[in-house]
This record gives C-alpha cells, sequence and structure tokens, in this order.
C-alpha cells in the first residue's frame, strides 16, 4: 500500500520547478510514494508593483502556505530558504534542507556584458536593497529601477530592452535551465547573495512523524550547517527586507570547518561594513551571532537604528 503526500508551492513556473525536484527526489527514495503538488497563491504573489521592503517583507511568500499546513490541507512545503523568516510559527519545523544550488548572484544583461562593462548610466532592475547598495559601491554611476515579478517576467523586461541587466539568483536560473543567458557569475567575497540563497527547505508539521521520516533521506547535512549560520547571523540583526544585509557561509567538508562572510550596508550604498568568522560546523549558530555583534559595533548598528527609526 503507498503513501501520498501533498506538497504545497506557489505558482509561478520556478515554485513549481523546484517542488518538482523534491518530489522526483522523494519519489526516488520511496519507489511507493506518491507526491502530488497543490498550488498556493501568496500575498507575494498577489502584490508585485511595491518593494517588499514596503509590504512586510519575505515571509509574504510562505504565509498562506503555512496556514494551509496547520489546516493539514498539505503536508509539506517547499521554500527557497532566503523567503523565510528567521523564526518558523510555532509547530512548524524545517524538516530537511537539500543539497544547496549555486548561491551566487548573476548579471544578465542585454548586451551580454559584464558588471563593469555595462555602458554608463544603465538602467538595472532589481527589487533587493542588498543588490542595489552593492552596485551603488561598486557602479555608482548606474540608474537602478525597482522590478518585481517571477523570474521569467524579469527576464523578459531585460530581452524587451526595458532594463539594461538586472542581477538575480544564479540558483533559479539554473534550476530552470537557462544557464545560457547569464553574463556573468558575481564572486560572493565581492558582491555577497541573500542570506541562505540557493537553498530549499522542506517544511512540515512538527507533530508529523511519518513525514519528517519521508523527508529526512534529502538532508544534507554541509548545507545544514551552512544555513544555520546564515540565519543565526540574520536573526541577530534583526534583519528584513529594509535593510542591505547579505552573506554566504563556505563549508570545508573534509574537516569540519567553516568560513561566515557577511554585510550591512545603508540604503544608498554610502557605509558598508564587512566582516567575517570562522570555525567548526558545531559552532554554526554561535559564529552567526558573532559575527553580526562584531557589525553591529563597527557601525551596522547605527545604520538599524536609521532604518527602523523612520
Amino acid at each position: 500500500m503507498g503513501h501520498k503526500l501533498i506538497l504545497g508551492t506557489r505558482g509561478s513556473k520556478l515554485a513549481l520547478r523546484q517542488s518538482t525536484i523534491v518530489k522526483e527526489e522523494l519519489e526516488k527514495v520511496w519507489p511507493d510514494l506518491e507526491v502530488f503538488l497543490r498550488i498556493i497563491r501568496t500575498t507575494g504573489d498577489k502584490i508585485t508593483d511595491v518593494p517588499l521592503a514596503k509590504i512586510g517583507g519575505k515571509g509574504l511568500f510562505v504565509k498562506e502556505i503555512e496556514e494551509a499546513l496547520f489546516r493539514k490541507e498539505i503536508d509539506l512545503a517547499v521554500h527557497s530558504m532566503k523567503d523565510v523568516p528567521s523564526e518558523l510559527p510555532d509547530g512548524l519545523i524545517i524538516g530537511a534542507i537539500p543539497m544547496r544550488e549555486d548561491p551566487r548572484d548573476v548579471v544578465v544583461s542585454r548586451l551580454g556584458l559584464p558588471l563593469k562593462d555595462l555602458p554608463e548610466f544603465s538602467l538595472i532592475g532589481t527589487s533587493s536593497l542588498r543588490r542595489t547598495a552593492q552596485l551603488k559601491c561598486v557602479r555608482p554611476d548606474l540608474r537602478i529601477e525597482n522590478l518585481r515579478g517571477n523570474l521569467d517576467t524579469r527576464l523578459k523586461k531585460v530581452k524587451e530592452g526595458k532594463y539594461d541587466a538586472v542581477i538575480l539568483a544564479a540558483a533559479g536560473i539554473k534550476r530552470m535551465g537557462w544557464e545560457d543567458l547569464i553574463d556573468e557569475y558575481l564572486d560572493p567575497e565581492f558582491f555577497m547573495p541573500a542570506i541562505s540563497q540557493g537553498a530549499l527547505g522542506i517544511e512540515i508539521r512538527a507533530n508529523d512523524p511519518v513525514t519528517y521520516e519521508l523527508v529526512r533521506p534529502l538532508h544534507h547535512l554541509p548545507t545544514s550547517y551552512a544555513i544555520e549560520a546564515e540565519r543565526s547571523f540574520l536573526k541577530r540583526l534583526e534583519g528584513g527586507c529594509q535593510v542591505p544585509i547579505g552573506g554566504h557561509c563556505f563549508v570545508e567538508n573534509n574537516n569540519g570547518r567553516l568560513r561566515l562572510i557577511g554585510m550591512i550596508a545603508s540604503v544608498d550604498g554610502t557605509e558598508f561594513y564587512r566582516g567575517e568568522l570562522s570555525g567548526s560546523v558545531e559552532e554554526a549558530s554561535e559564529i552567526g551571532k558573532k559575527l553580526a555583534d562584531d557589525l553591529l559595533s563597527k557601525g551596522g548598528k547605527r545604520i538599524l537604528d536609521l532604518v527602523y527609526s523612520s
């Protein structure tokens, strides 16, 4: 007798692709398991013409899906971990974090050029304050305009010539099989990605041991250590979409060590604080907290206070 699971997902092409990847992996591990996708439209999907910072942040992409989990309309959900708030609602847990896809940001440009070669005053599309701040640091001449919408929508805007370039996550483009559109991969050391970028999380009810056992074989330990460090860093900063915060954790699989880099910047990019900290994987959470405290003491606290008081 086979087991069935209902997986809740957003309806975008990328969300469906990510959920399908998880569905296929689960059915490969458990041949008698059937996974059915159920599309749930979130607030973040409904409001596409306003920056996330102005309408409540990234949690808007998970709220309705989590409510469906609580109502037992679905058994699990697949999220981009960068969209998951640093604290989960009581009763829900991340049951597994699969192996991370490429965490880097990438440039897709109308003329096929890397960031440094874009013509002066090129128009760049992004809704991310983190990307905006870093762009202003390295190319203050560029014009930056808010651009939200699904991945295919943003790529189409470049193809139509409405923007000279967009900065996007490599992971989504790769999962869709559109790597040939990428003109440049941005080194995380030079251009920090979003916290948890490239990682997926499988969210389930905490009191559902059956689903937990089914999803657990997909859990990738090195990725989970990296995400633990990054999310601890973000949680300590109480960072949302209103502040340019970025970071990435490198995990050395051969010796159980990790190195976390992080940044806080002013929205206009005139202030930029960067730091890094290394340690064992067992210290992942503590390393995140310590790096956050270091950046706060360097000047990051002033930036956060200014943003949250305005």
